[in-house]
C-alpha cells in the first residue's frame, strides 16, 4: 500500500510539473489549451490547475473567446509567488541579483570585487552572504522565504550527496561550497558550473530558444561550455564535462593557468588576450583598471594600432578554431558565444570568428550550425544561476521534494515527458 501511495503521489507531481512548466514557458494558456498541449485529460487539468491556483503558484490572466461557448479563462504562473537569487562567483568579483518568479530583475544588486587574484573559498562565501543580505534587505525580502539561491562558479562542480567544487585555476580542490554557504543562511542553496547555468538561461530565454542541440560557450577570465541536447546539459561521469577552455589548441604552446600548455584558455581567456597584447606592446602596461576595461581599451585601439589589430585577429582565429572543434565533435544547431569577454570580442570579431570556424570545421556540420552572440548580456551567469531554484520548482510541480535538482528541466516550448494519469 505504501508503495502504491508513493507511486500515485509521484504521478501527481509529474503531471503538475508538466502543467506548471508549460504555463511557465508558454503561458498564459487556457485549461483547454493546456489539455491539448500536454495530453492530460480535462478532469486532470481542471483538478491540478485548481490546486496550483489555490496555492498561489498560478493566477488568472484574463480570458479569450471560445468557439460559441463561454470565454476561456487564461492562466499563468504568478510572478509574485516568490523570489530567487542568482550569484555569479567570478574570478575577480561576486555578483548577486534578485529576481521574481518570472525572472524579472528587481532593483537590488550587489557587486563585490575580490582583493586577491586568487580568492579563497572563505572569501567567496563571505561575499556571497554579504551580497545576499544586501539584495534582500534592499528589496524588503525575507531571506528565509526565498525559493532558493543559485550559484554559478568556475571549475568542475561535482553533484552528489555533497556538492564539491574543483576549481584548479583558483587552487580550489573538493570545496564543499554549498554546505559552506548554507551554514550562513536559511535559504535553499544550489551550486553549478557557470557555463552550465548560463547555458540553461540561454536555452530558456535567449539565443538558444527552439534549438534541440546547442553549445553555449562562455568566454570571460576563464573559458567553458555547456553542451545541451534536448534541453539537458551533458555532464559526463562526475559532472565534469564542458571544460572546453582546457582542450589543447597548440601543442607545447602557452602555459595555461591550470599548469598545462597550449590550452584554448591560454589564448582566448581575457587575461591571456591581454597578456599577448602586453607582449605585443613590448611589455608596456595595457590601459585599464581591470580586465574588462583593459579589454575594451584593446578593442578600441585596434582601429589605429597594428599590434592591437594583430592580437584581435589572432584571437578570432583561436576562437574560431576552438568553435570548429565543438562543431566537429557535437554537430550542434547553434553555438552561442557568451560571457562578458565573449560578447566584447564577438561584437567586433564575429564575422572573422565564423570565417575561422568554417576553415577548420567539416563542411557539412558547419553548414548546419549557426554561430550567434548571447542575448542575455554580460551578467548572464547570475541570471542563469537564478534559474536553478526555478528548475527545481518546475520539476517538482511546486511540491516539496527530498532530493536536490542537479539538471536543467526544459527549454521554451517543451514540457517534460508525460506521466500516466491519474491526476
Amino acid at each position: 500500500m505504501d508503495g502504491k501511495r508513493t507511486t500515485v503521489r509521484d504521478m501527481r507531481r509529474r503531471n503538475r510539473s508538466v502543467l506548471l512548466s508549460k504555463l511557465y514557458f508558454d503561458g498564459p494558456l487556457s485549461r483547454f489549451e493546456l489539455g491539448q498541449a500536454t495530453g492530460l485529460s480535462a478532469a486532470s487539468v481542471s483538478n491540478l490547475t485548481g490546486e496550483l491556483v489555490e496555492e498561489g503558484l498560478v493566477v488568472e490572466a484574463g480570458s479569450v473567446d471560445s468557439d460559441g461557448g463561454r470565454p476561456r479563462i487564461l492562466l499563468r504562473v504568478s510572478p509574485g509567488y516568490g523570489h530567487v537569487v542568482g550569484v555569479d562567483v567570478g574570478e575577480t568579483r561576486v555578483r548577486v541579483e534578485l529576481f521574481d518568479l518570472s525572472m524579472a530583475a528587481l532593483p537590488a544588486k550587489a557587486d563585490l570585487p575580490f582583493d586577491s587574484p586568487l580568492p579563497t573559498p572563505e572569501q567567496a562565501v563571505e561575499h556571497i552572504l554579504s551580497g545576499l543580505a544586501t539584495v534582500t534587505a534592499g528589496a524588503g525580502v525575507n531571506p528565509a522565504a526565498l525559493l532558493g539561491v543559485g550559484i554559478g562558479v568556475s571549475g568542475t562542480v561535482e553533484q552528489g550527496a555533497q556538492v564539491l567544487v574543483h576549481a584548479q585555476t583558483l587552487g580550489w580542490d573538493a570545496v564543499p561550497l554549498e554546505a559552506m554557504v548554507r551554514a550562513g543562511t536559511d535559504a535553499a542553496i544550489y551550486v553549478d558550473n557557470g557555463a552550465t547555468v548560463l547555458g540553461q538561461a540561454e536555452m530558456w530565454f535567449g539565443a538558444g530558444r527552439g534549438a534541440r542541440h546547442a553549445v553555449i560557450v562562455l568566454v570571460g577570465s576563464g573559458v567553458g561550455a555547456a553542451v545541451v541536447t534536448h534541453g539537458q546539459s551533458y555532464r559526463g561521469a562526475t559532472s565534469g564535462a564542458g571544460e572546453w577552455g582546457h582542450t589543447t589548441i597548440v601543442h607545447g604552446g602557452r602555459r595555461c593557468r591550470c599548469g598545462a600548455q597550449g590550452h584554448l584558455e591560454a589564448y582566448v581567456g581575457a587575461g591571456a588576450v591581454l597578456d599577448r597584447y602586453r607582449a605585443a606592446r613590448g611589455g608596456h602596461p595595457v590601459p585599464g583598471l581591470d580586465e574588462e576595461s583593459a579589454l575594451a581599451a584593446l578593442i578600441a585601439a585596434a582601429d589605429h594600432s597594428a599590434p592591437a589589430a594583430k592580437v584581435l585577429d589572432e584571437t578570432a582565429d583561436y576562437l574560431g578554431t576552438g568553435i570548429a572543434d565543438l562543431i566537429n565533435l557535437f554537430n550542434p544547431e547553434k553555438i552561442v558565444l557568451a560571457g562578458w569577454a565573449g560578447l566584447a570580442l564577438g561584437a567586433r570579431l564575429l564575422p572573422r570568428i565564423r570565417q575561422a570556424a568554417a576553415a577548420q570545421a567539416l563542411r557539412r556540420p558547419y553548414a548546419q550550425t549557426s554561430i550567434e552572440l548571447c542575448e542575455l548580456g554580460s551578467d548572464a551567469v547570475a541570471y542563469g544561476a537564478a534559474t536553478l531554484p526555478i528548475a527545481r520548482l518546475l520539476r517538482e510541480g511546486g511540491m516539496r521534494a527530498a532530493a536536490p535538482l542537479t539538471a536543467p528541466v526544459t527549454r521554451r516550448g517543451t514540457v517534460p515527458p508525460l506521466a500516466a494519469e491519474p491526476a
